[in-house]
Order: structure tokens, then C-alpha cells, then sequence
């Protein structure tokens, strides 16, 4: 037992000293990417800075764009549990948009919108933040999903939703870069929303006319 005991803590000592790790190499990069530019920033200033060699480097990260997007990959783990806890009598809609909506307030912080706008004139990180939607598409699908109970049925439903409200999101992304000083993300992200439940309302009466 006491042997067990050990082990679980090692272990947990363990992982934590990963996380630690791969922050500071996060921190690190951040500030030099924001401080100097992407592309003027290499990965042995990143390691310096973050006192870690070029090995413990790539044991974290493949590349030093990885290093941007990583804060990605928790957003999408972020929307996947804020679908998870609307309740289940929620219709999908009303649980996706709420959702979102608090993902992307909680995720909007002075670090990340200035990553935001590095990505947005950095064109090799540009070309790579559209892939992010891919991923975004698929999380949010599985997790509105697992809301029908896994129903075979639901899954082409759950699909087109997220395929949606995803596509949605990359749109407002790029009017959000355009917005005037001063906007409120929030009062923005529900106009986004009233504007594209508003659409789909017209052009299911569009289509009607067709059958």
C-alpha cells in the first residue's frame, strides 16, 4: 500500500513538473512573439528565455507555430465542457450558443487578443489558424453528441449544427477584426448569433419554395 502510495505521487509529481515545463516554454515564446515578431523569434531564443534545452524543446512542441495554437487545443476542450454542463432539457441551439458565447468571453483576455492579432498579420500563422475550425467543427459535433446520448440518429443532425455554428464563428472572427474601438464581445457574439438563427430562418422559407 505504501509502496502504491509513492508511486502515485511520484507520478503526480511527475506530471507536474511537465506542466510547469511546457508553460514556461508558453510564457517564454509568448512574450518573445508579442516583444519581436514571430517570424524574427527562433527557437533558441524560446529555450534561453525558458531555460530548457532544444531536446526539452521538442519534446513539447513540434514546431515553434504549435507554441501559438496551443492555446487552441484548450478552447476547444473549454467548449466541450461548457456544452457538457447546459442542462439536458436544453435544445441544442440554445446550448451551443450559450456555450460558445461564454467560452469565447472567458477565453478573450489582453494576452490573447494581442496573440490574435500576431496570428492575423503573421501569414505563415494564418494560413495555419484556418485548420483550427476543423478541429473546433469536429470537438464541438462530439460533444453536442454525447448530449443525444451517442443516438446514431442524432449524429448527421449534431454534425450539420456544428459545421453551423462553426462556420458562424470563423465569419465573426474576421468582422471581429474589423471591429471599431471599444466593442463589447459579448453584445457582438449575440448579434452574431440572433443574425445567423435569423438567416437560416430565411433561407428554410427559401427553401420551401423549392419543394
Amino acid at each position: 500500500m505504501a509502496e502504491n502510495k509513492r508511486t502515485e505521487t511520484t507520478e503526480g509529481r511527475r506530471e507536474r513538473k511537465r506542466r510547469q515545463t511546457r508553460e514556461r516554454i508558453e510564457q517564454a515564446a509568448m512574450t518573445l512573439f508579442l516583444q519581436r515578431g514571430f517570424d524574427a523569434t527562433t527557437i533558441e531564443d524560446i529555450t534561453e528565455a525558458a531555460d530548457v534545452s532544444k531536446r526539452s524543446f521538442f519534446d513539447y512542441f513540434p514546431s515553434k507555430e504549435e507554441v501559438v495554437f496551443a492555446w487552441q487545443d484548450a478552447f476547444a476542450d473549454r467548449l466541450m465542457a461548457a456544452v457538457a454542463a447546459r442542462p439536458a432539457a436544453e435544445s441544442s441551439v440554445a446550448a451551443v450558443e450559450v456555450a460558445i458565447t461564454a467560452t469565447v468571453i472567458a477565453s478573450v483576455e489582453e494576452p490573447g487578443l494581442a496573440l490574435g492579432e500576431l496570428i492575423h498579420r503573421t501569414p505563415a500563422l494564418k494560413a495555419r489558424d484556418q485548420l483550427k475550425y476543423a478541429r473546433l467543427e469536429q470537438k464541438l459535433a462530439e460533444a453536442l453528441l454525447l448530449r443525444k446520448g451517442n443516438d446514431p440518429e442524432q449524429r448527421s443532425r449534431m454534425r450539420l449544427l456544428a459545421a453551423i455554428v462553426i462556420g458562424a464563428l470563423r465569419v465573426g472572427g474576421e468582422l471581429w477584426q474589423r471591429r471599431p474601438p471599444g466593442a463589447s464581445l459579448e453584445d457582438f457574439a449575440r448579434e452574431i448569433f440572433a443574425d445567423l438563427w435569423k438567416m437560416l430562418a430565411e433561407f428554410g422559407d427559401e427553401a420551401k419554395t423549392r419543394l
